[in-house]
């Protein structure tokens, strides 16, 4: 009994030693014995998945509407200060759009997007330049520029869009088929990117009249094409040019100037943006700057959730097709916009419209 005693006293002080020593060991590596190791709680703190918080908002989201939730009002000072520092650095009145005074015959055209391939301008290309600039000597009272984000969508917006002297719209964006309501159809000046006229209509080398008729929404407006962005936009936006032209579409188009968008582009960078191209709704947002006295921002809200009804939005107010994000920085180009709202330098409008005042 005595040897059986001693036999069990030992191997109980060599369990005690064993356990002593696999403490001290998962204690220095910062393990404890029937517990997964520790994970540092910011590198390994990954995003809540969807659906597991109701009802919670995005942190980022929260922070916007609490800047934009200030009551807004005009500061002339300021916005004259940087109307005149955007004029003197860009020149939108008179270098926004290629016109045969500021690009003459011979010339060459360097595209904004391939500097090593300038385009000689020939006679024939020449023709299709605007014969002067639609701006000159012509500025506006009140501006309203219409981005296609969802947010429109059940705005009750039309009517206070309409309201405006000057309306610009983006990328040949739908007003019929009962969104008048929300986003109003006077058009001023509507731009077309060179994407939509190959995905819609077949970069135009085929049946051209449905796309004439999809213009007529538009009226006599200015239409403004990004010609000598890339090489191959050149091509496509003179076949709209032609097209508008053998249909008689009362339409004008007109070619967005690379000079100017080169000098908006480093405007931007000086602002202290940061993106790979400006976006369309960015570019017109600053040449209604120049061009109008009191600029109003519609459809602009980035974000997929309501900043007040807290709902999912779609992209679009009219679809939910995405953006090329690795292109442009959306919510990077709406902060700048946000803090000129709150400087009282212009003025972006989210969620519903009240009437417009008669």
């Amino acid at each position: 009994m005595r040897g059986l005693f001693c036999f069990m006293l030992t191997l109980s002080i060599l369990g005690t030693v064993l356990t002593a020593l696999v403490w001290y060991v998962f204690r220095d590596r910062n393990v404890q014995p029937g517990r997964p190791p520790h994970k540092d709680p910011i590198m390994n703190s990954g995003a809540v998945p969807s659906g597991t918080c109701k009802g919670c908002r995005d942190t980022v989201t929260e922070k916007v509407v609490e800047r934009y939730s200030h009551s807004w009002k005009k500061q002339e000072d300021k916005f004259r200060n940087f109307r005149s520092l955007l004029s003197n650095r860009c020149h939108g009145l008179t270098k926004a759009m290629v016109t045969q005074a500021n690009t003459p015959l011979g010339s060459k055209v360097v595209y904004d997007g391939e500097k090593r391939k300038p385009l000689q301008v020939t006679p024939e290309l020449f023709s299709t330049f605007a014969k002067e600039n639609p701006f000159v000597n012509t500025t506006w009272d009140t501006c309203s520029v219409v981005g296609n984000g969802g947010i429109l969508a059940n705005s009750s917006c039309g009517e206070k869009i309409d309201s405006a002297q000057f309306v610009i719209r983006c990328n040949l964006p739908p007003l019929e088929n009962g969104y008048e309501r929300d986003v109003g159809n006077k058009t001023d000046l509507v731009t077309a990117n060179p994407s939509i006229l190959i995905e819609k209509y077949g970069g135009l080398q085929e049946r051209r009249r449905p796309f004439v008729e999809n213009l007529r929404s538009y009226g006599d407006s200015l239409m403004l094409l990004p010609a000598f962005s890339y090489g191959p936009n050149t091509p496509v936006s003179l076949r709209a040019l032609y097209t508008i032209q053998d249909f008689d579409s009362p339409l004008r188009p007109v070619f967005l100037n690379p000079e100017y968008l080169q000098s908006l582009a480093h405007f931007w960078q000086g602002q202290g943006l940061r993106t790979v191209r400006l976006s369309t709704g960015l570019i017109v947002a600053s040449l209604a700057l120049e061009l109008c006295s009191n600029v109003h921002l519609y459809g602009f809200w980035p974000f997929n959730e309501h900043p007040h009804r807290h709902q999912p939005l779609a992209n679009h107010y009219y679809d939910d097709r995405q953006s090329k994000k690795t292109v442009h920085a959306m919510p990077a180009e709406f902060d700048h916009l946000l803090r000129l709202h709150s400087q009282g330098v212009l003025r972006i409008h989210l969620g519903e419209c009240a009437p417009a005042a008669r």
